[in-house]
Formats: structure tokens, C-alpha cells, sequence
């Protein structure tokens, strides 16, 4: 019970050094992670979007603008007939006040690509080969924005309805800085309400973060104040799907903790009684000797004889007490070598025949087939003696037992079947515990530690292998054992 305190003691303090542990690597924190990036990043983007749409949206009705302005002079340059006869006040008038009111340049360039008209006043007269400029020439408007400079170039055609093509061209590059002022304002009221959400999304996240993790607080609650001495009761925290399945597999684990607690406690006490025993009987019989005197030769050597077959039971207790153990170590203990099944069972039914003859039993063996496995010979052999030699110690005198080989292409199957007294139905889910007997009072009789059944089992699984059992009182016992052909570590 010392031991199953310490352990407990060991869970809560892993426990609580687990909840001082890194807060990154917490629930809590990725929660937080998880619902920041779910706040601020939508809207980030979303405010990203409307900043981009109203740039675009702002260049393009300025552009839109300038392109009107732009066919409305060309139209007023066609009716004055300007581009033939380039000196008309009213005409150089509107150009100069959409140049200022713009606060751009205007140019007029002629079919032979002269510039006719500068609003600048320092080109008129040279040669103008723009792409755009060409563009227009061929009846199409074209426009650019230079966003390193601020600017916006439009160029639109100036086309005649008695002409076929065009008589020239209007360039216009005009300072668009006022959108592109408004667009970085707009992007500093980004950056400030990104700041304001992230703050307002953080403090959100801290207290929905704690309200989701609290039911596994308690949880972890629970279990601390729970596995104190493994006490009675189960713990419940049904508020997720998750956290009840957690408790779910908790309680689960605390009622094996507990039944394996009581099992070792069954343990030890069926140990110190089984070893009590004998070293009871050989106290008495040793008293017997010393509290008399005069005592026969005879007397002697019977009292002797009890006390040196106590000393003999004492030894097969303790033997099979470590063969136990041994079995219950891992599987790095195993001698695996390939090898014929049907002659280690030869081998042992040859050694248990004087036994059986004794009570007339006889021993069959069936094989369907030769088998070859990987097993560990010292187990294997020892849990198929077991089974046969209980099959004779629980028989009927003239009975029989039979032992049946088979093998398919992974597994090999071994049947040991017996006419004996049987085993009760309510004894057969028991009977592979240890020191469990079915008939204390007949067993003593028989002999045995009560640890047999127990070792082979332990030989069993040590080979990843099953054994099964049936029987029906007064008619006979059946084992099964199923082994895979292969061991695999």
C-alpha cells in the first residue's frame, strides 16, 4: 500500500510540474495564437482590400475625369479649327486654365508628331515620339501612371468627322498626388486600427482562451485531488467532447490501477501464506523433536522425512515463484531459435509418461502436420508441461490426454484436451491467476504451487501467442494455445 502512495505522490507532482511548465507549448497559448490570427488577420486583409479598392477606384475616375476634359478640348480644337491655324486666344485660354487648374502640362501634337502647343512653353515646335502619342495616332486613348513621380499621362486623339484619321493628339500629364496622399493616410489609419484590433483581439483571446481551457483545469484538478490513495469515486467534467472522453479514459485507468492494487495485495498475501505453510509445519515438528526427550530412532527419521519434503515444497514454491518473475520481464529475455514443435512435444510427454502410468493415463499425441516455429524451447516447454501435467493430476484414474498439433500459414495451433474432473464455469475466468485454486482441499492433495496455469500464460504472451479454455464439470478441460509461426520482437 507504501508503494501504491508513492506512486501517487509521483503523478501529482508530475501533474504540477507539467502546469508550471512552458507557456507556449500550453493549450492556452496556441488558443490565444489560434483565435489572434483568426481576428486580426481577416482584418487586416479585409482593411488591405478596401484601401487598394479605393486607390484603384480614385486613379480610375481621375482618369476618367482627364479623358472627358481631354475630347472635350479636341472636340473644341476640331470646331475652331486650331491644329490648321494654331493662334486662337480663346482656345489657348482653356488650355492654360486646365493646366493650372490640373496643375499639369498640356501638349498638342499635329499628325507629323510637332508639338504645336506647350502650356510649359519650352517644346513647341520639336518632335514628339511617345508611345502613347503613337497609340493616339492610331484613334485609340492611352493612359499611365507613373507612381514613383505622382504623375498620370493621358493621351487622347483629336479626330474630325470629315477626316479619317486623326489631326493630332492631346498629351496631358497632370500631378495626382492629392489621391496618392489620401491613399497613405488611409493606409496610417490602417496600421493604427490594425494596432487597436490586435490590443482589443489579444484581450478578447486571453479571456475566451481562459474560459475553453478551464474545463481541463478542472480536470486536472480532479485527478490530483483523485488519485491520493487511489480513492474510491470517479471524476466527471462533461463540458466538451474531449474533456469526457479524457475523464472517461481516466476512470478507466484508475479501476485498473485499483485492480491491479488489489491483485498485488492478493498477491502478497497468498505468497506469505503459501510460504507461512511449510515453515509452519517444519516449526512444529522441529518443537515436537526438541520438547521431548528419550525420542526413537524411528520418530526421528519421520519427523525428519516431514520436515525435508516441507523444505522440498518450500523450494518448488520458490522456484516457480521466480519463474514467475521472470516470465512477467520483457521479451528482451527471450532465446528465440527455429525449431521442430512436434519433437519438443514428443519431448515432453515422454518425460511425463512414468506419471501418468502410474494412474494408468494415457498420454495421445495428434499431429496434422510437421511444424517448424521460433520459440524460446525453456518457455514453450514449459508452458505445454503445465498444461499436460495438470491434465494428469486433475484426471480420472484409466482417463486419457490428448494433445492435438496444427499450423496454418501464420499461426500454430495446440489443443490439450483431457478426460478429468473439469473446472466450474464461475472458476474459469480465474484459473490463470496466481496461487488460484479451484479445490483448495483436493489441490493440497494433488500438490502444485497454484502457479502453473499462471507461468504459462506469462510463456504464452511472452510469445505474443492466446490461450483459451473450456470445460464442463465431470466431463473434461480443453486448452487452447495459438502461437504465431514468426516471432517478432
Amino acid at each position: 500500500m507504501k508503494t501504491a502512495t508513492k506512486k501517487t505522490a509521483t503523478i501529482k507532482m508530475n501533474t504540477k510540474v507539467t502546469s508550471k511548465g512552458s507557456f507556449f507549448k500550453s493549450l492556452r497559448f496556441r488558443i490565444l495564437v489560434i483565435l489572434i490570427l483568426a481576428g486580426v488577420l481577416p482584418a487586416m486583409l479585409a482593411l488591405h482590400v478596401v484601401i487598394s479598392s479605393y486607390e484603384n477606384k480614385a486613379f480610375e475616375v481621375r482618369r476618367d475625369n482627364l479623358r472627358r476634359e481631354c475630347r472635350s478640348i479636341a472636340k473644341m480644337l476640331v470646331e475652331s479649327g486650331y491644329m490648321e491655324n494654331p493662334d486662337d486666344e480663346t482656345v489657348e485660354s482653356k488650355l492654360e486654365l486646365l493646366s493650372n487648374f490640373f496643375h499639369g502640362r498640356i501638349l498638342l501634337v499635329d499628325r507629323d508628331f510637332r508639338i504645336i502647343k506647350d502650356t510649359y512653353g519650352i517644346d513647341e515646335g520639336r518632335i514628339l515620339y511617345s508611345p502613347m502619342v503613337i497609340q493616339s495616332m492610331r484613334g485609340k486613348d492611352a493612359d499611365i501612371r507613373q507612381s514613383d513621380s505622382q504623375m498620370m499621362d493621358i493621351s487622347v486623339p483629336i479626330e474630325s468627322p470629315s477626316v479619317e484619321k486623326p489631326l493630332g493628339a492631346i498629351w496631358m500629364s497632370v500631378r495626382v498626388e492629392e489621391v496618392t496622399k489620401t491613399v497613405q493616410e488611409m493606409e496610417h489609419s490602417e496600421f493604427m486600427l490594425a494596432g487597436i484590433i490586435l490590443v482589443v483581439a489579444v484581450m478578447l483571446a486571453l479571456c475566451l482562451s481562459t474560459i475553453l481551457v478551464r474545463p481541463f483545469a478542472r480536470v486536472t484538478k480532479a485527478i490530483e485531488d483523485l488519485t491520493d490513495g487511489y480513492q474510491d469515486g470517479e471524476i466527471s467534467v462533461p463540458d466538451y467532447t474531449e474533456t469526457a472522453l479524457i475523464t472517461g479514459a481516466f476512470n478507466r485507468l484508475l479501476a485498473r490501477m485499483k485492480l491491479l492494487d488489489e491483485s498485488r495485495m492478493e498477491f502478497v498475501s497468498n505468497v506469505s501464506h503459501e510460504l507461512k505453510t511449510p515453515m509452519t509445519s517444519m516449526k512444529v515438528l522441529a518443537d515436537s523433536l526438541v520438547g521431548q526427550t528419550g525420542v526413537p530412532e524411528e520418530l526421528y527419521q519421520e519427523f525428519l522425512g516431514d520436515i525435508t519434503r516441507e523444505v522440498d515444497r518450500e523450494n518448488e514454491i520458490i522456484s516457480d515463484l521466480l519463474s514467475l518473475v521472470k516470465m512477467d520481464k520483457k521479451a528482451g529475455g527471450m532465446v528465440i531459435v527455429h525449431t521442430s514443435v512436434n519433437h519438443l512435444i514428443e519431448s515432453v510427454l515422454r518425460r511425463l509418461h512414468p506419471i501418468a502410468e502410474q494412474r494408468n493415463i494415457s498420454l495421445i499425441l495428434e499431429s496434422y502436420r510437421e511444424v517448424e516455429a521460433d520459440v524460446d524451447e525453456i518457455k514453450f516447454t514449459s508452458a505445454i508441461t503445465n498444461l499436460v501435467e495438470n491434465g494428469i493430476k486433475y484426471n480420472v484414474d484409466d482417463g486419457w490426454v490428448r494433445v492435438t498439433i496444427d499450423a496454418d500459414h501464420q499461426n500454430l495451433f495446440i489443443t490439450v484436451a483431457d478426460s478429468g474432473m473439469g473446472i466450474p464455469r464461475e472458476s474459469l475466468e480465474k484459473i490463470f491467476e496466481r496461487f488460484y485454486r479451484v479445490d483448495k482441499s483436493h489441490s493440497r492433495e494433488i500438490g502444485g504451487t497454484g502457479l502453473g496455469l499462471a507461468i504459462t500464460r506469462s510463456a504464452i504472451a511472452a510469445h505474443h501467442g492466446t490461450i483459451t479454455v473450456e470445460s464442463t464439470p465431470g466431463v473434461g478441460t480443453t486448452f487452447r494455445v495459438r502461437f504465431p509461426l514468426t516471432y517478432i520482437p
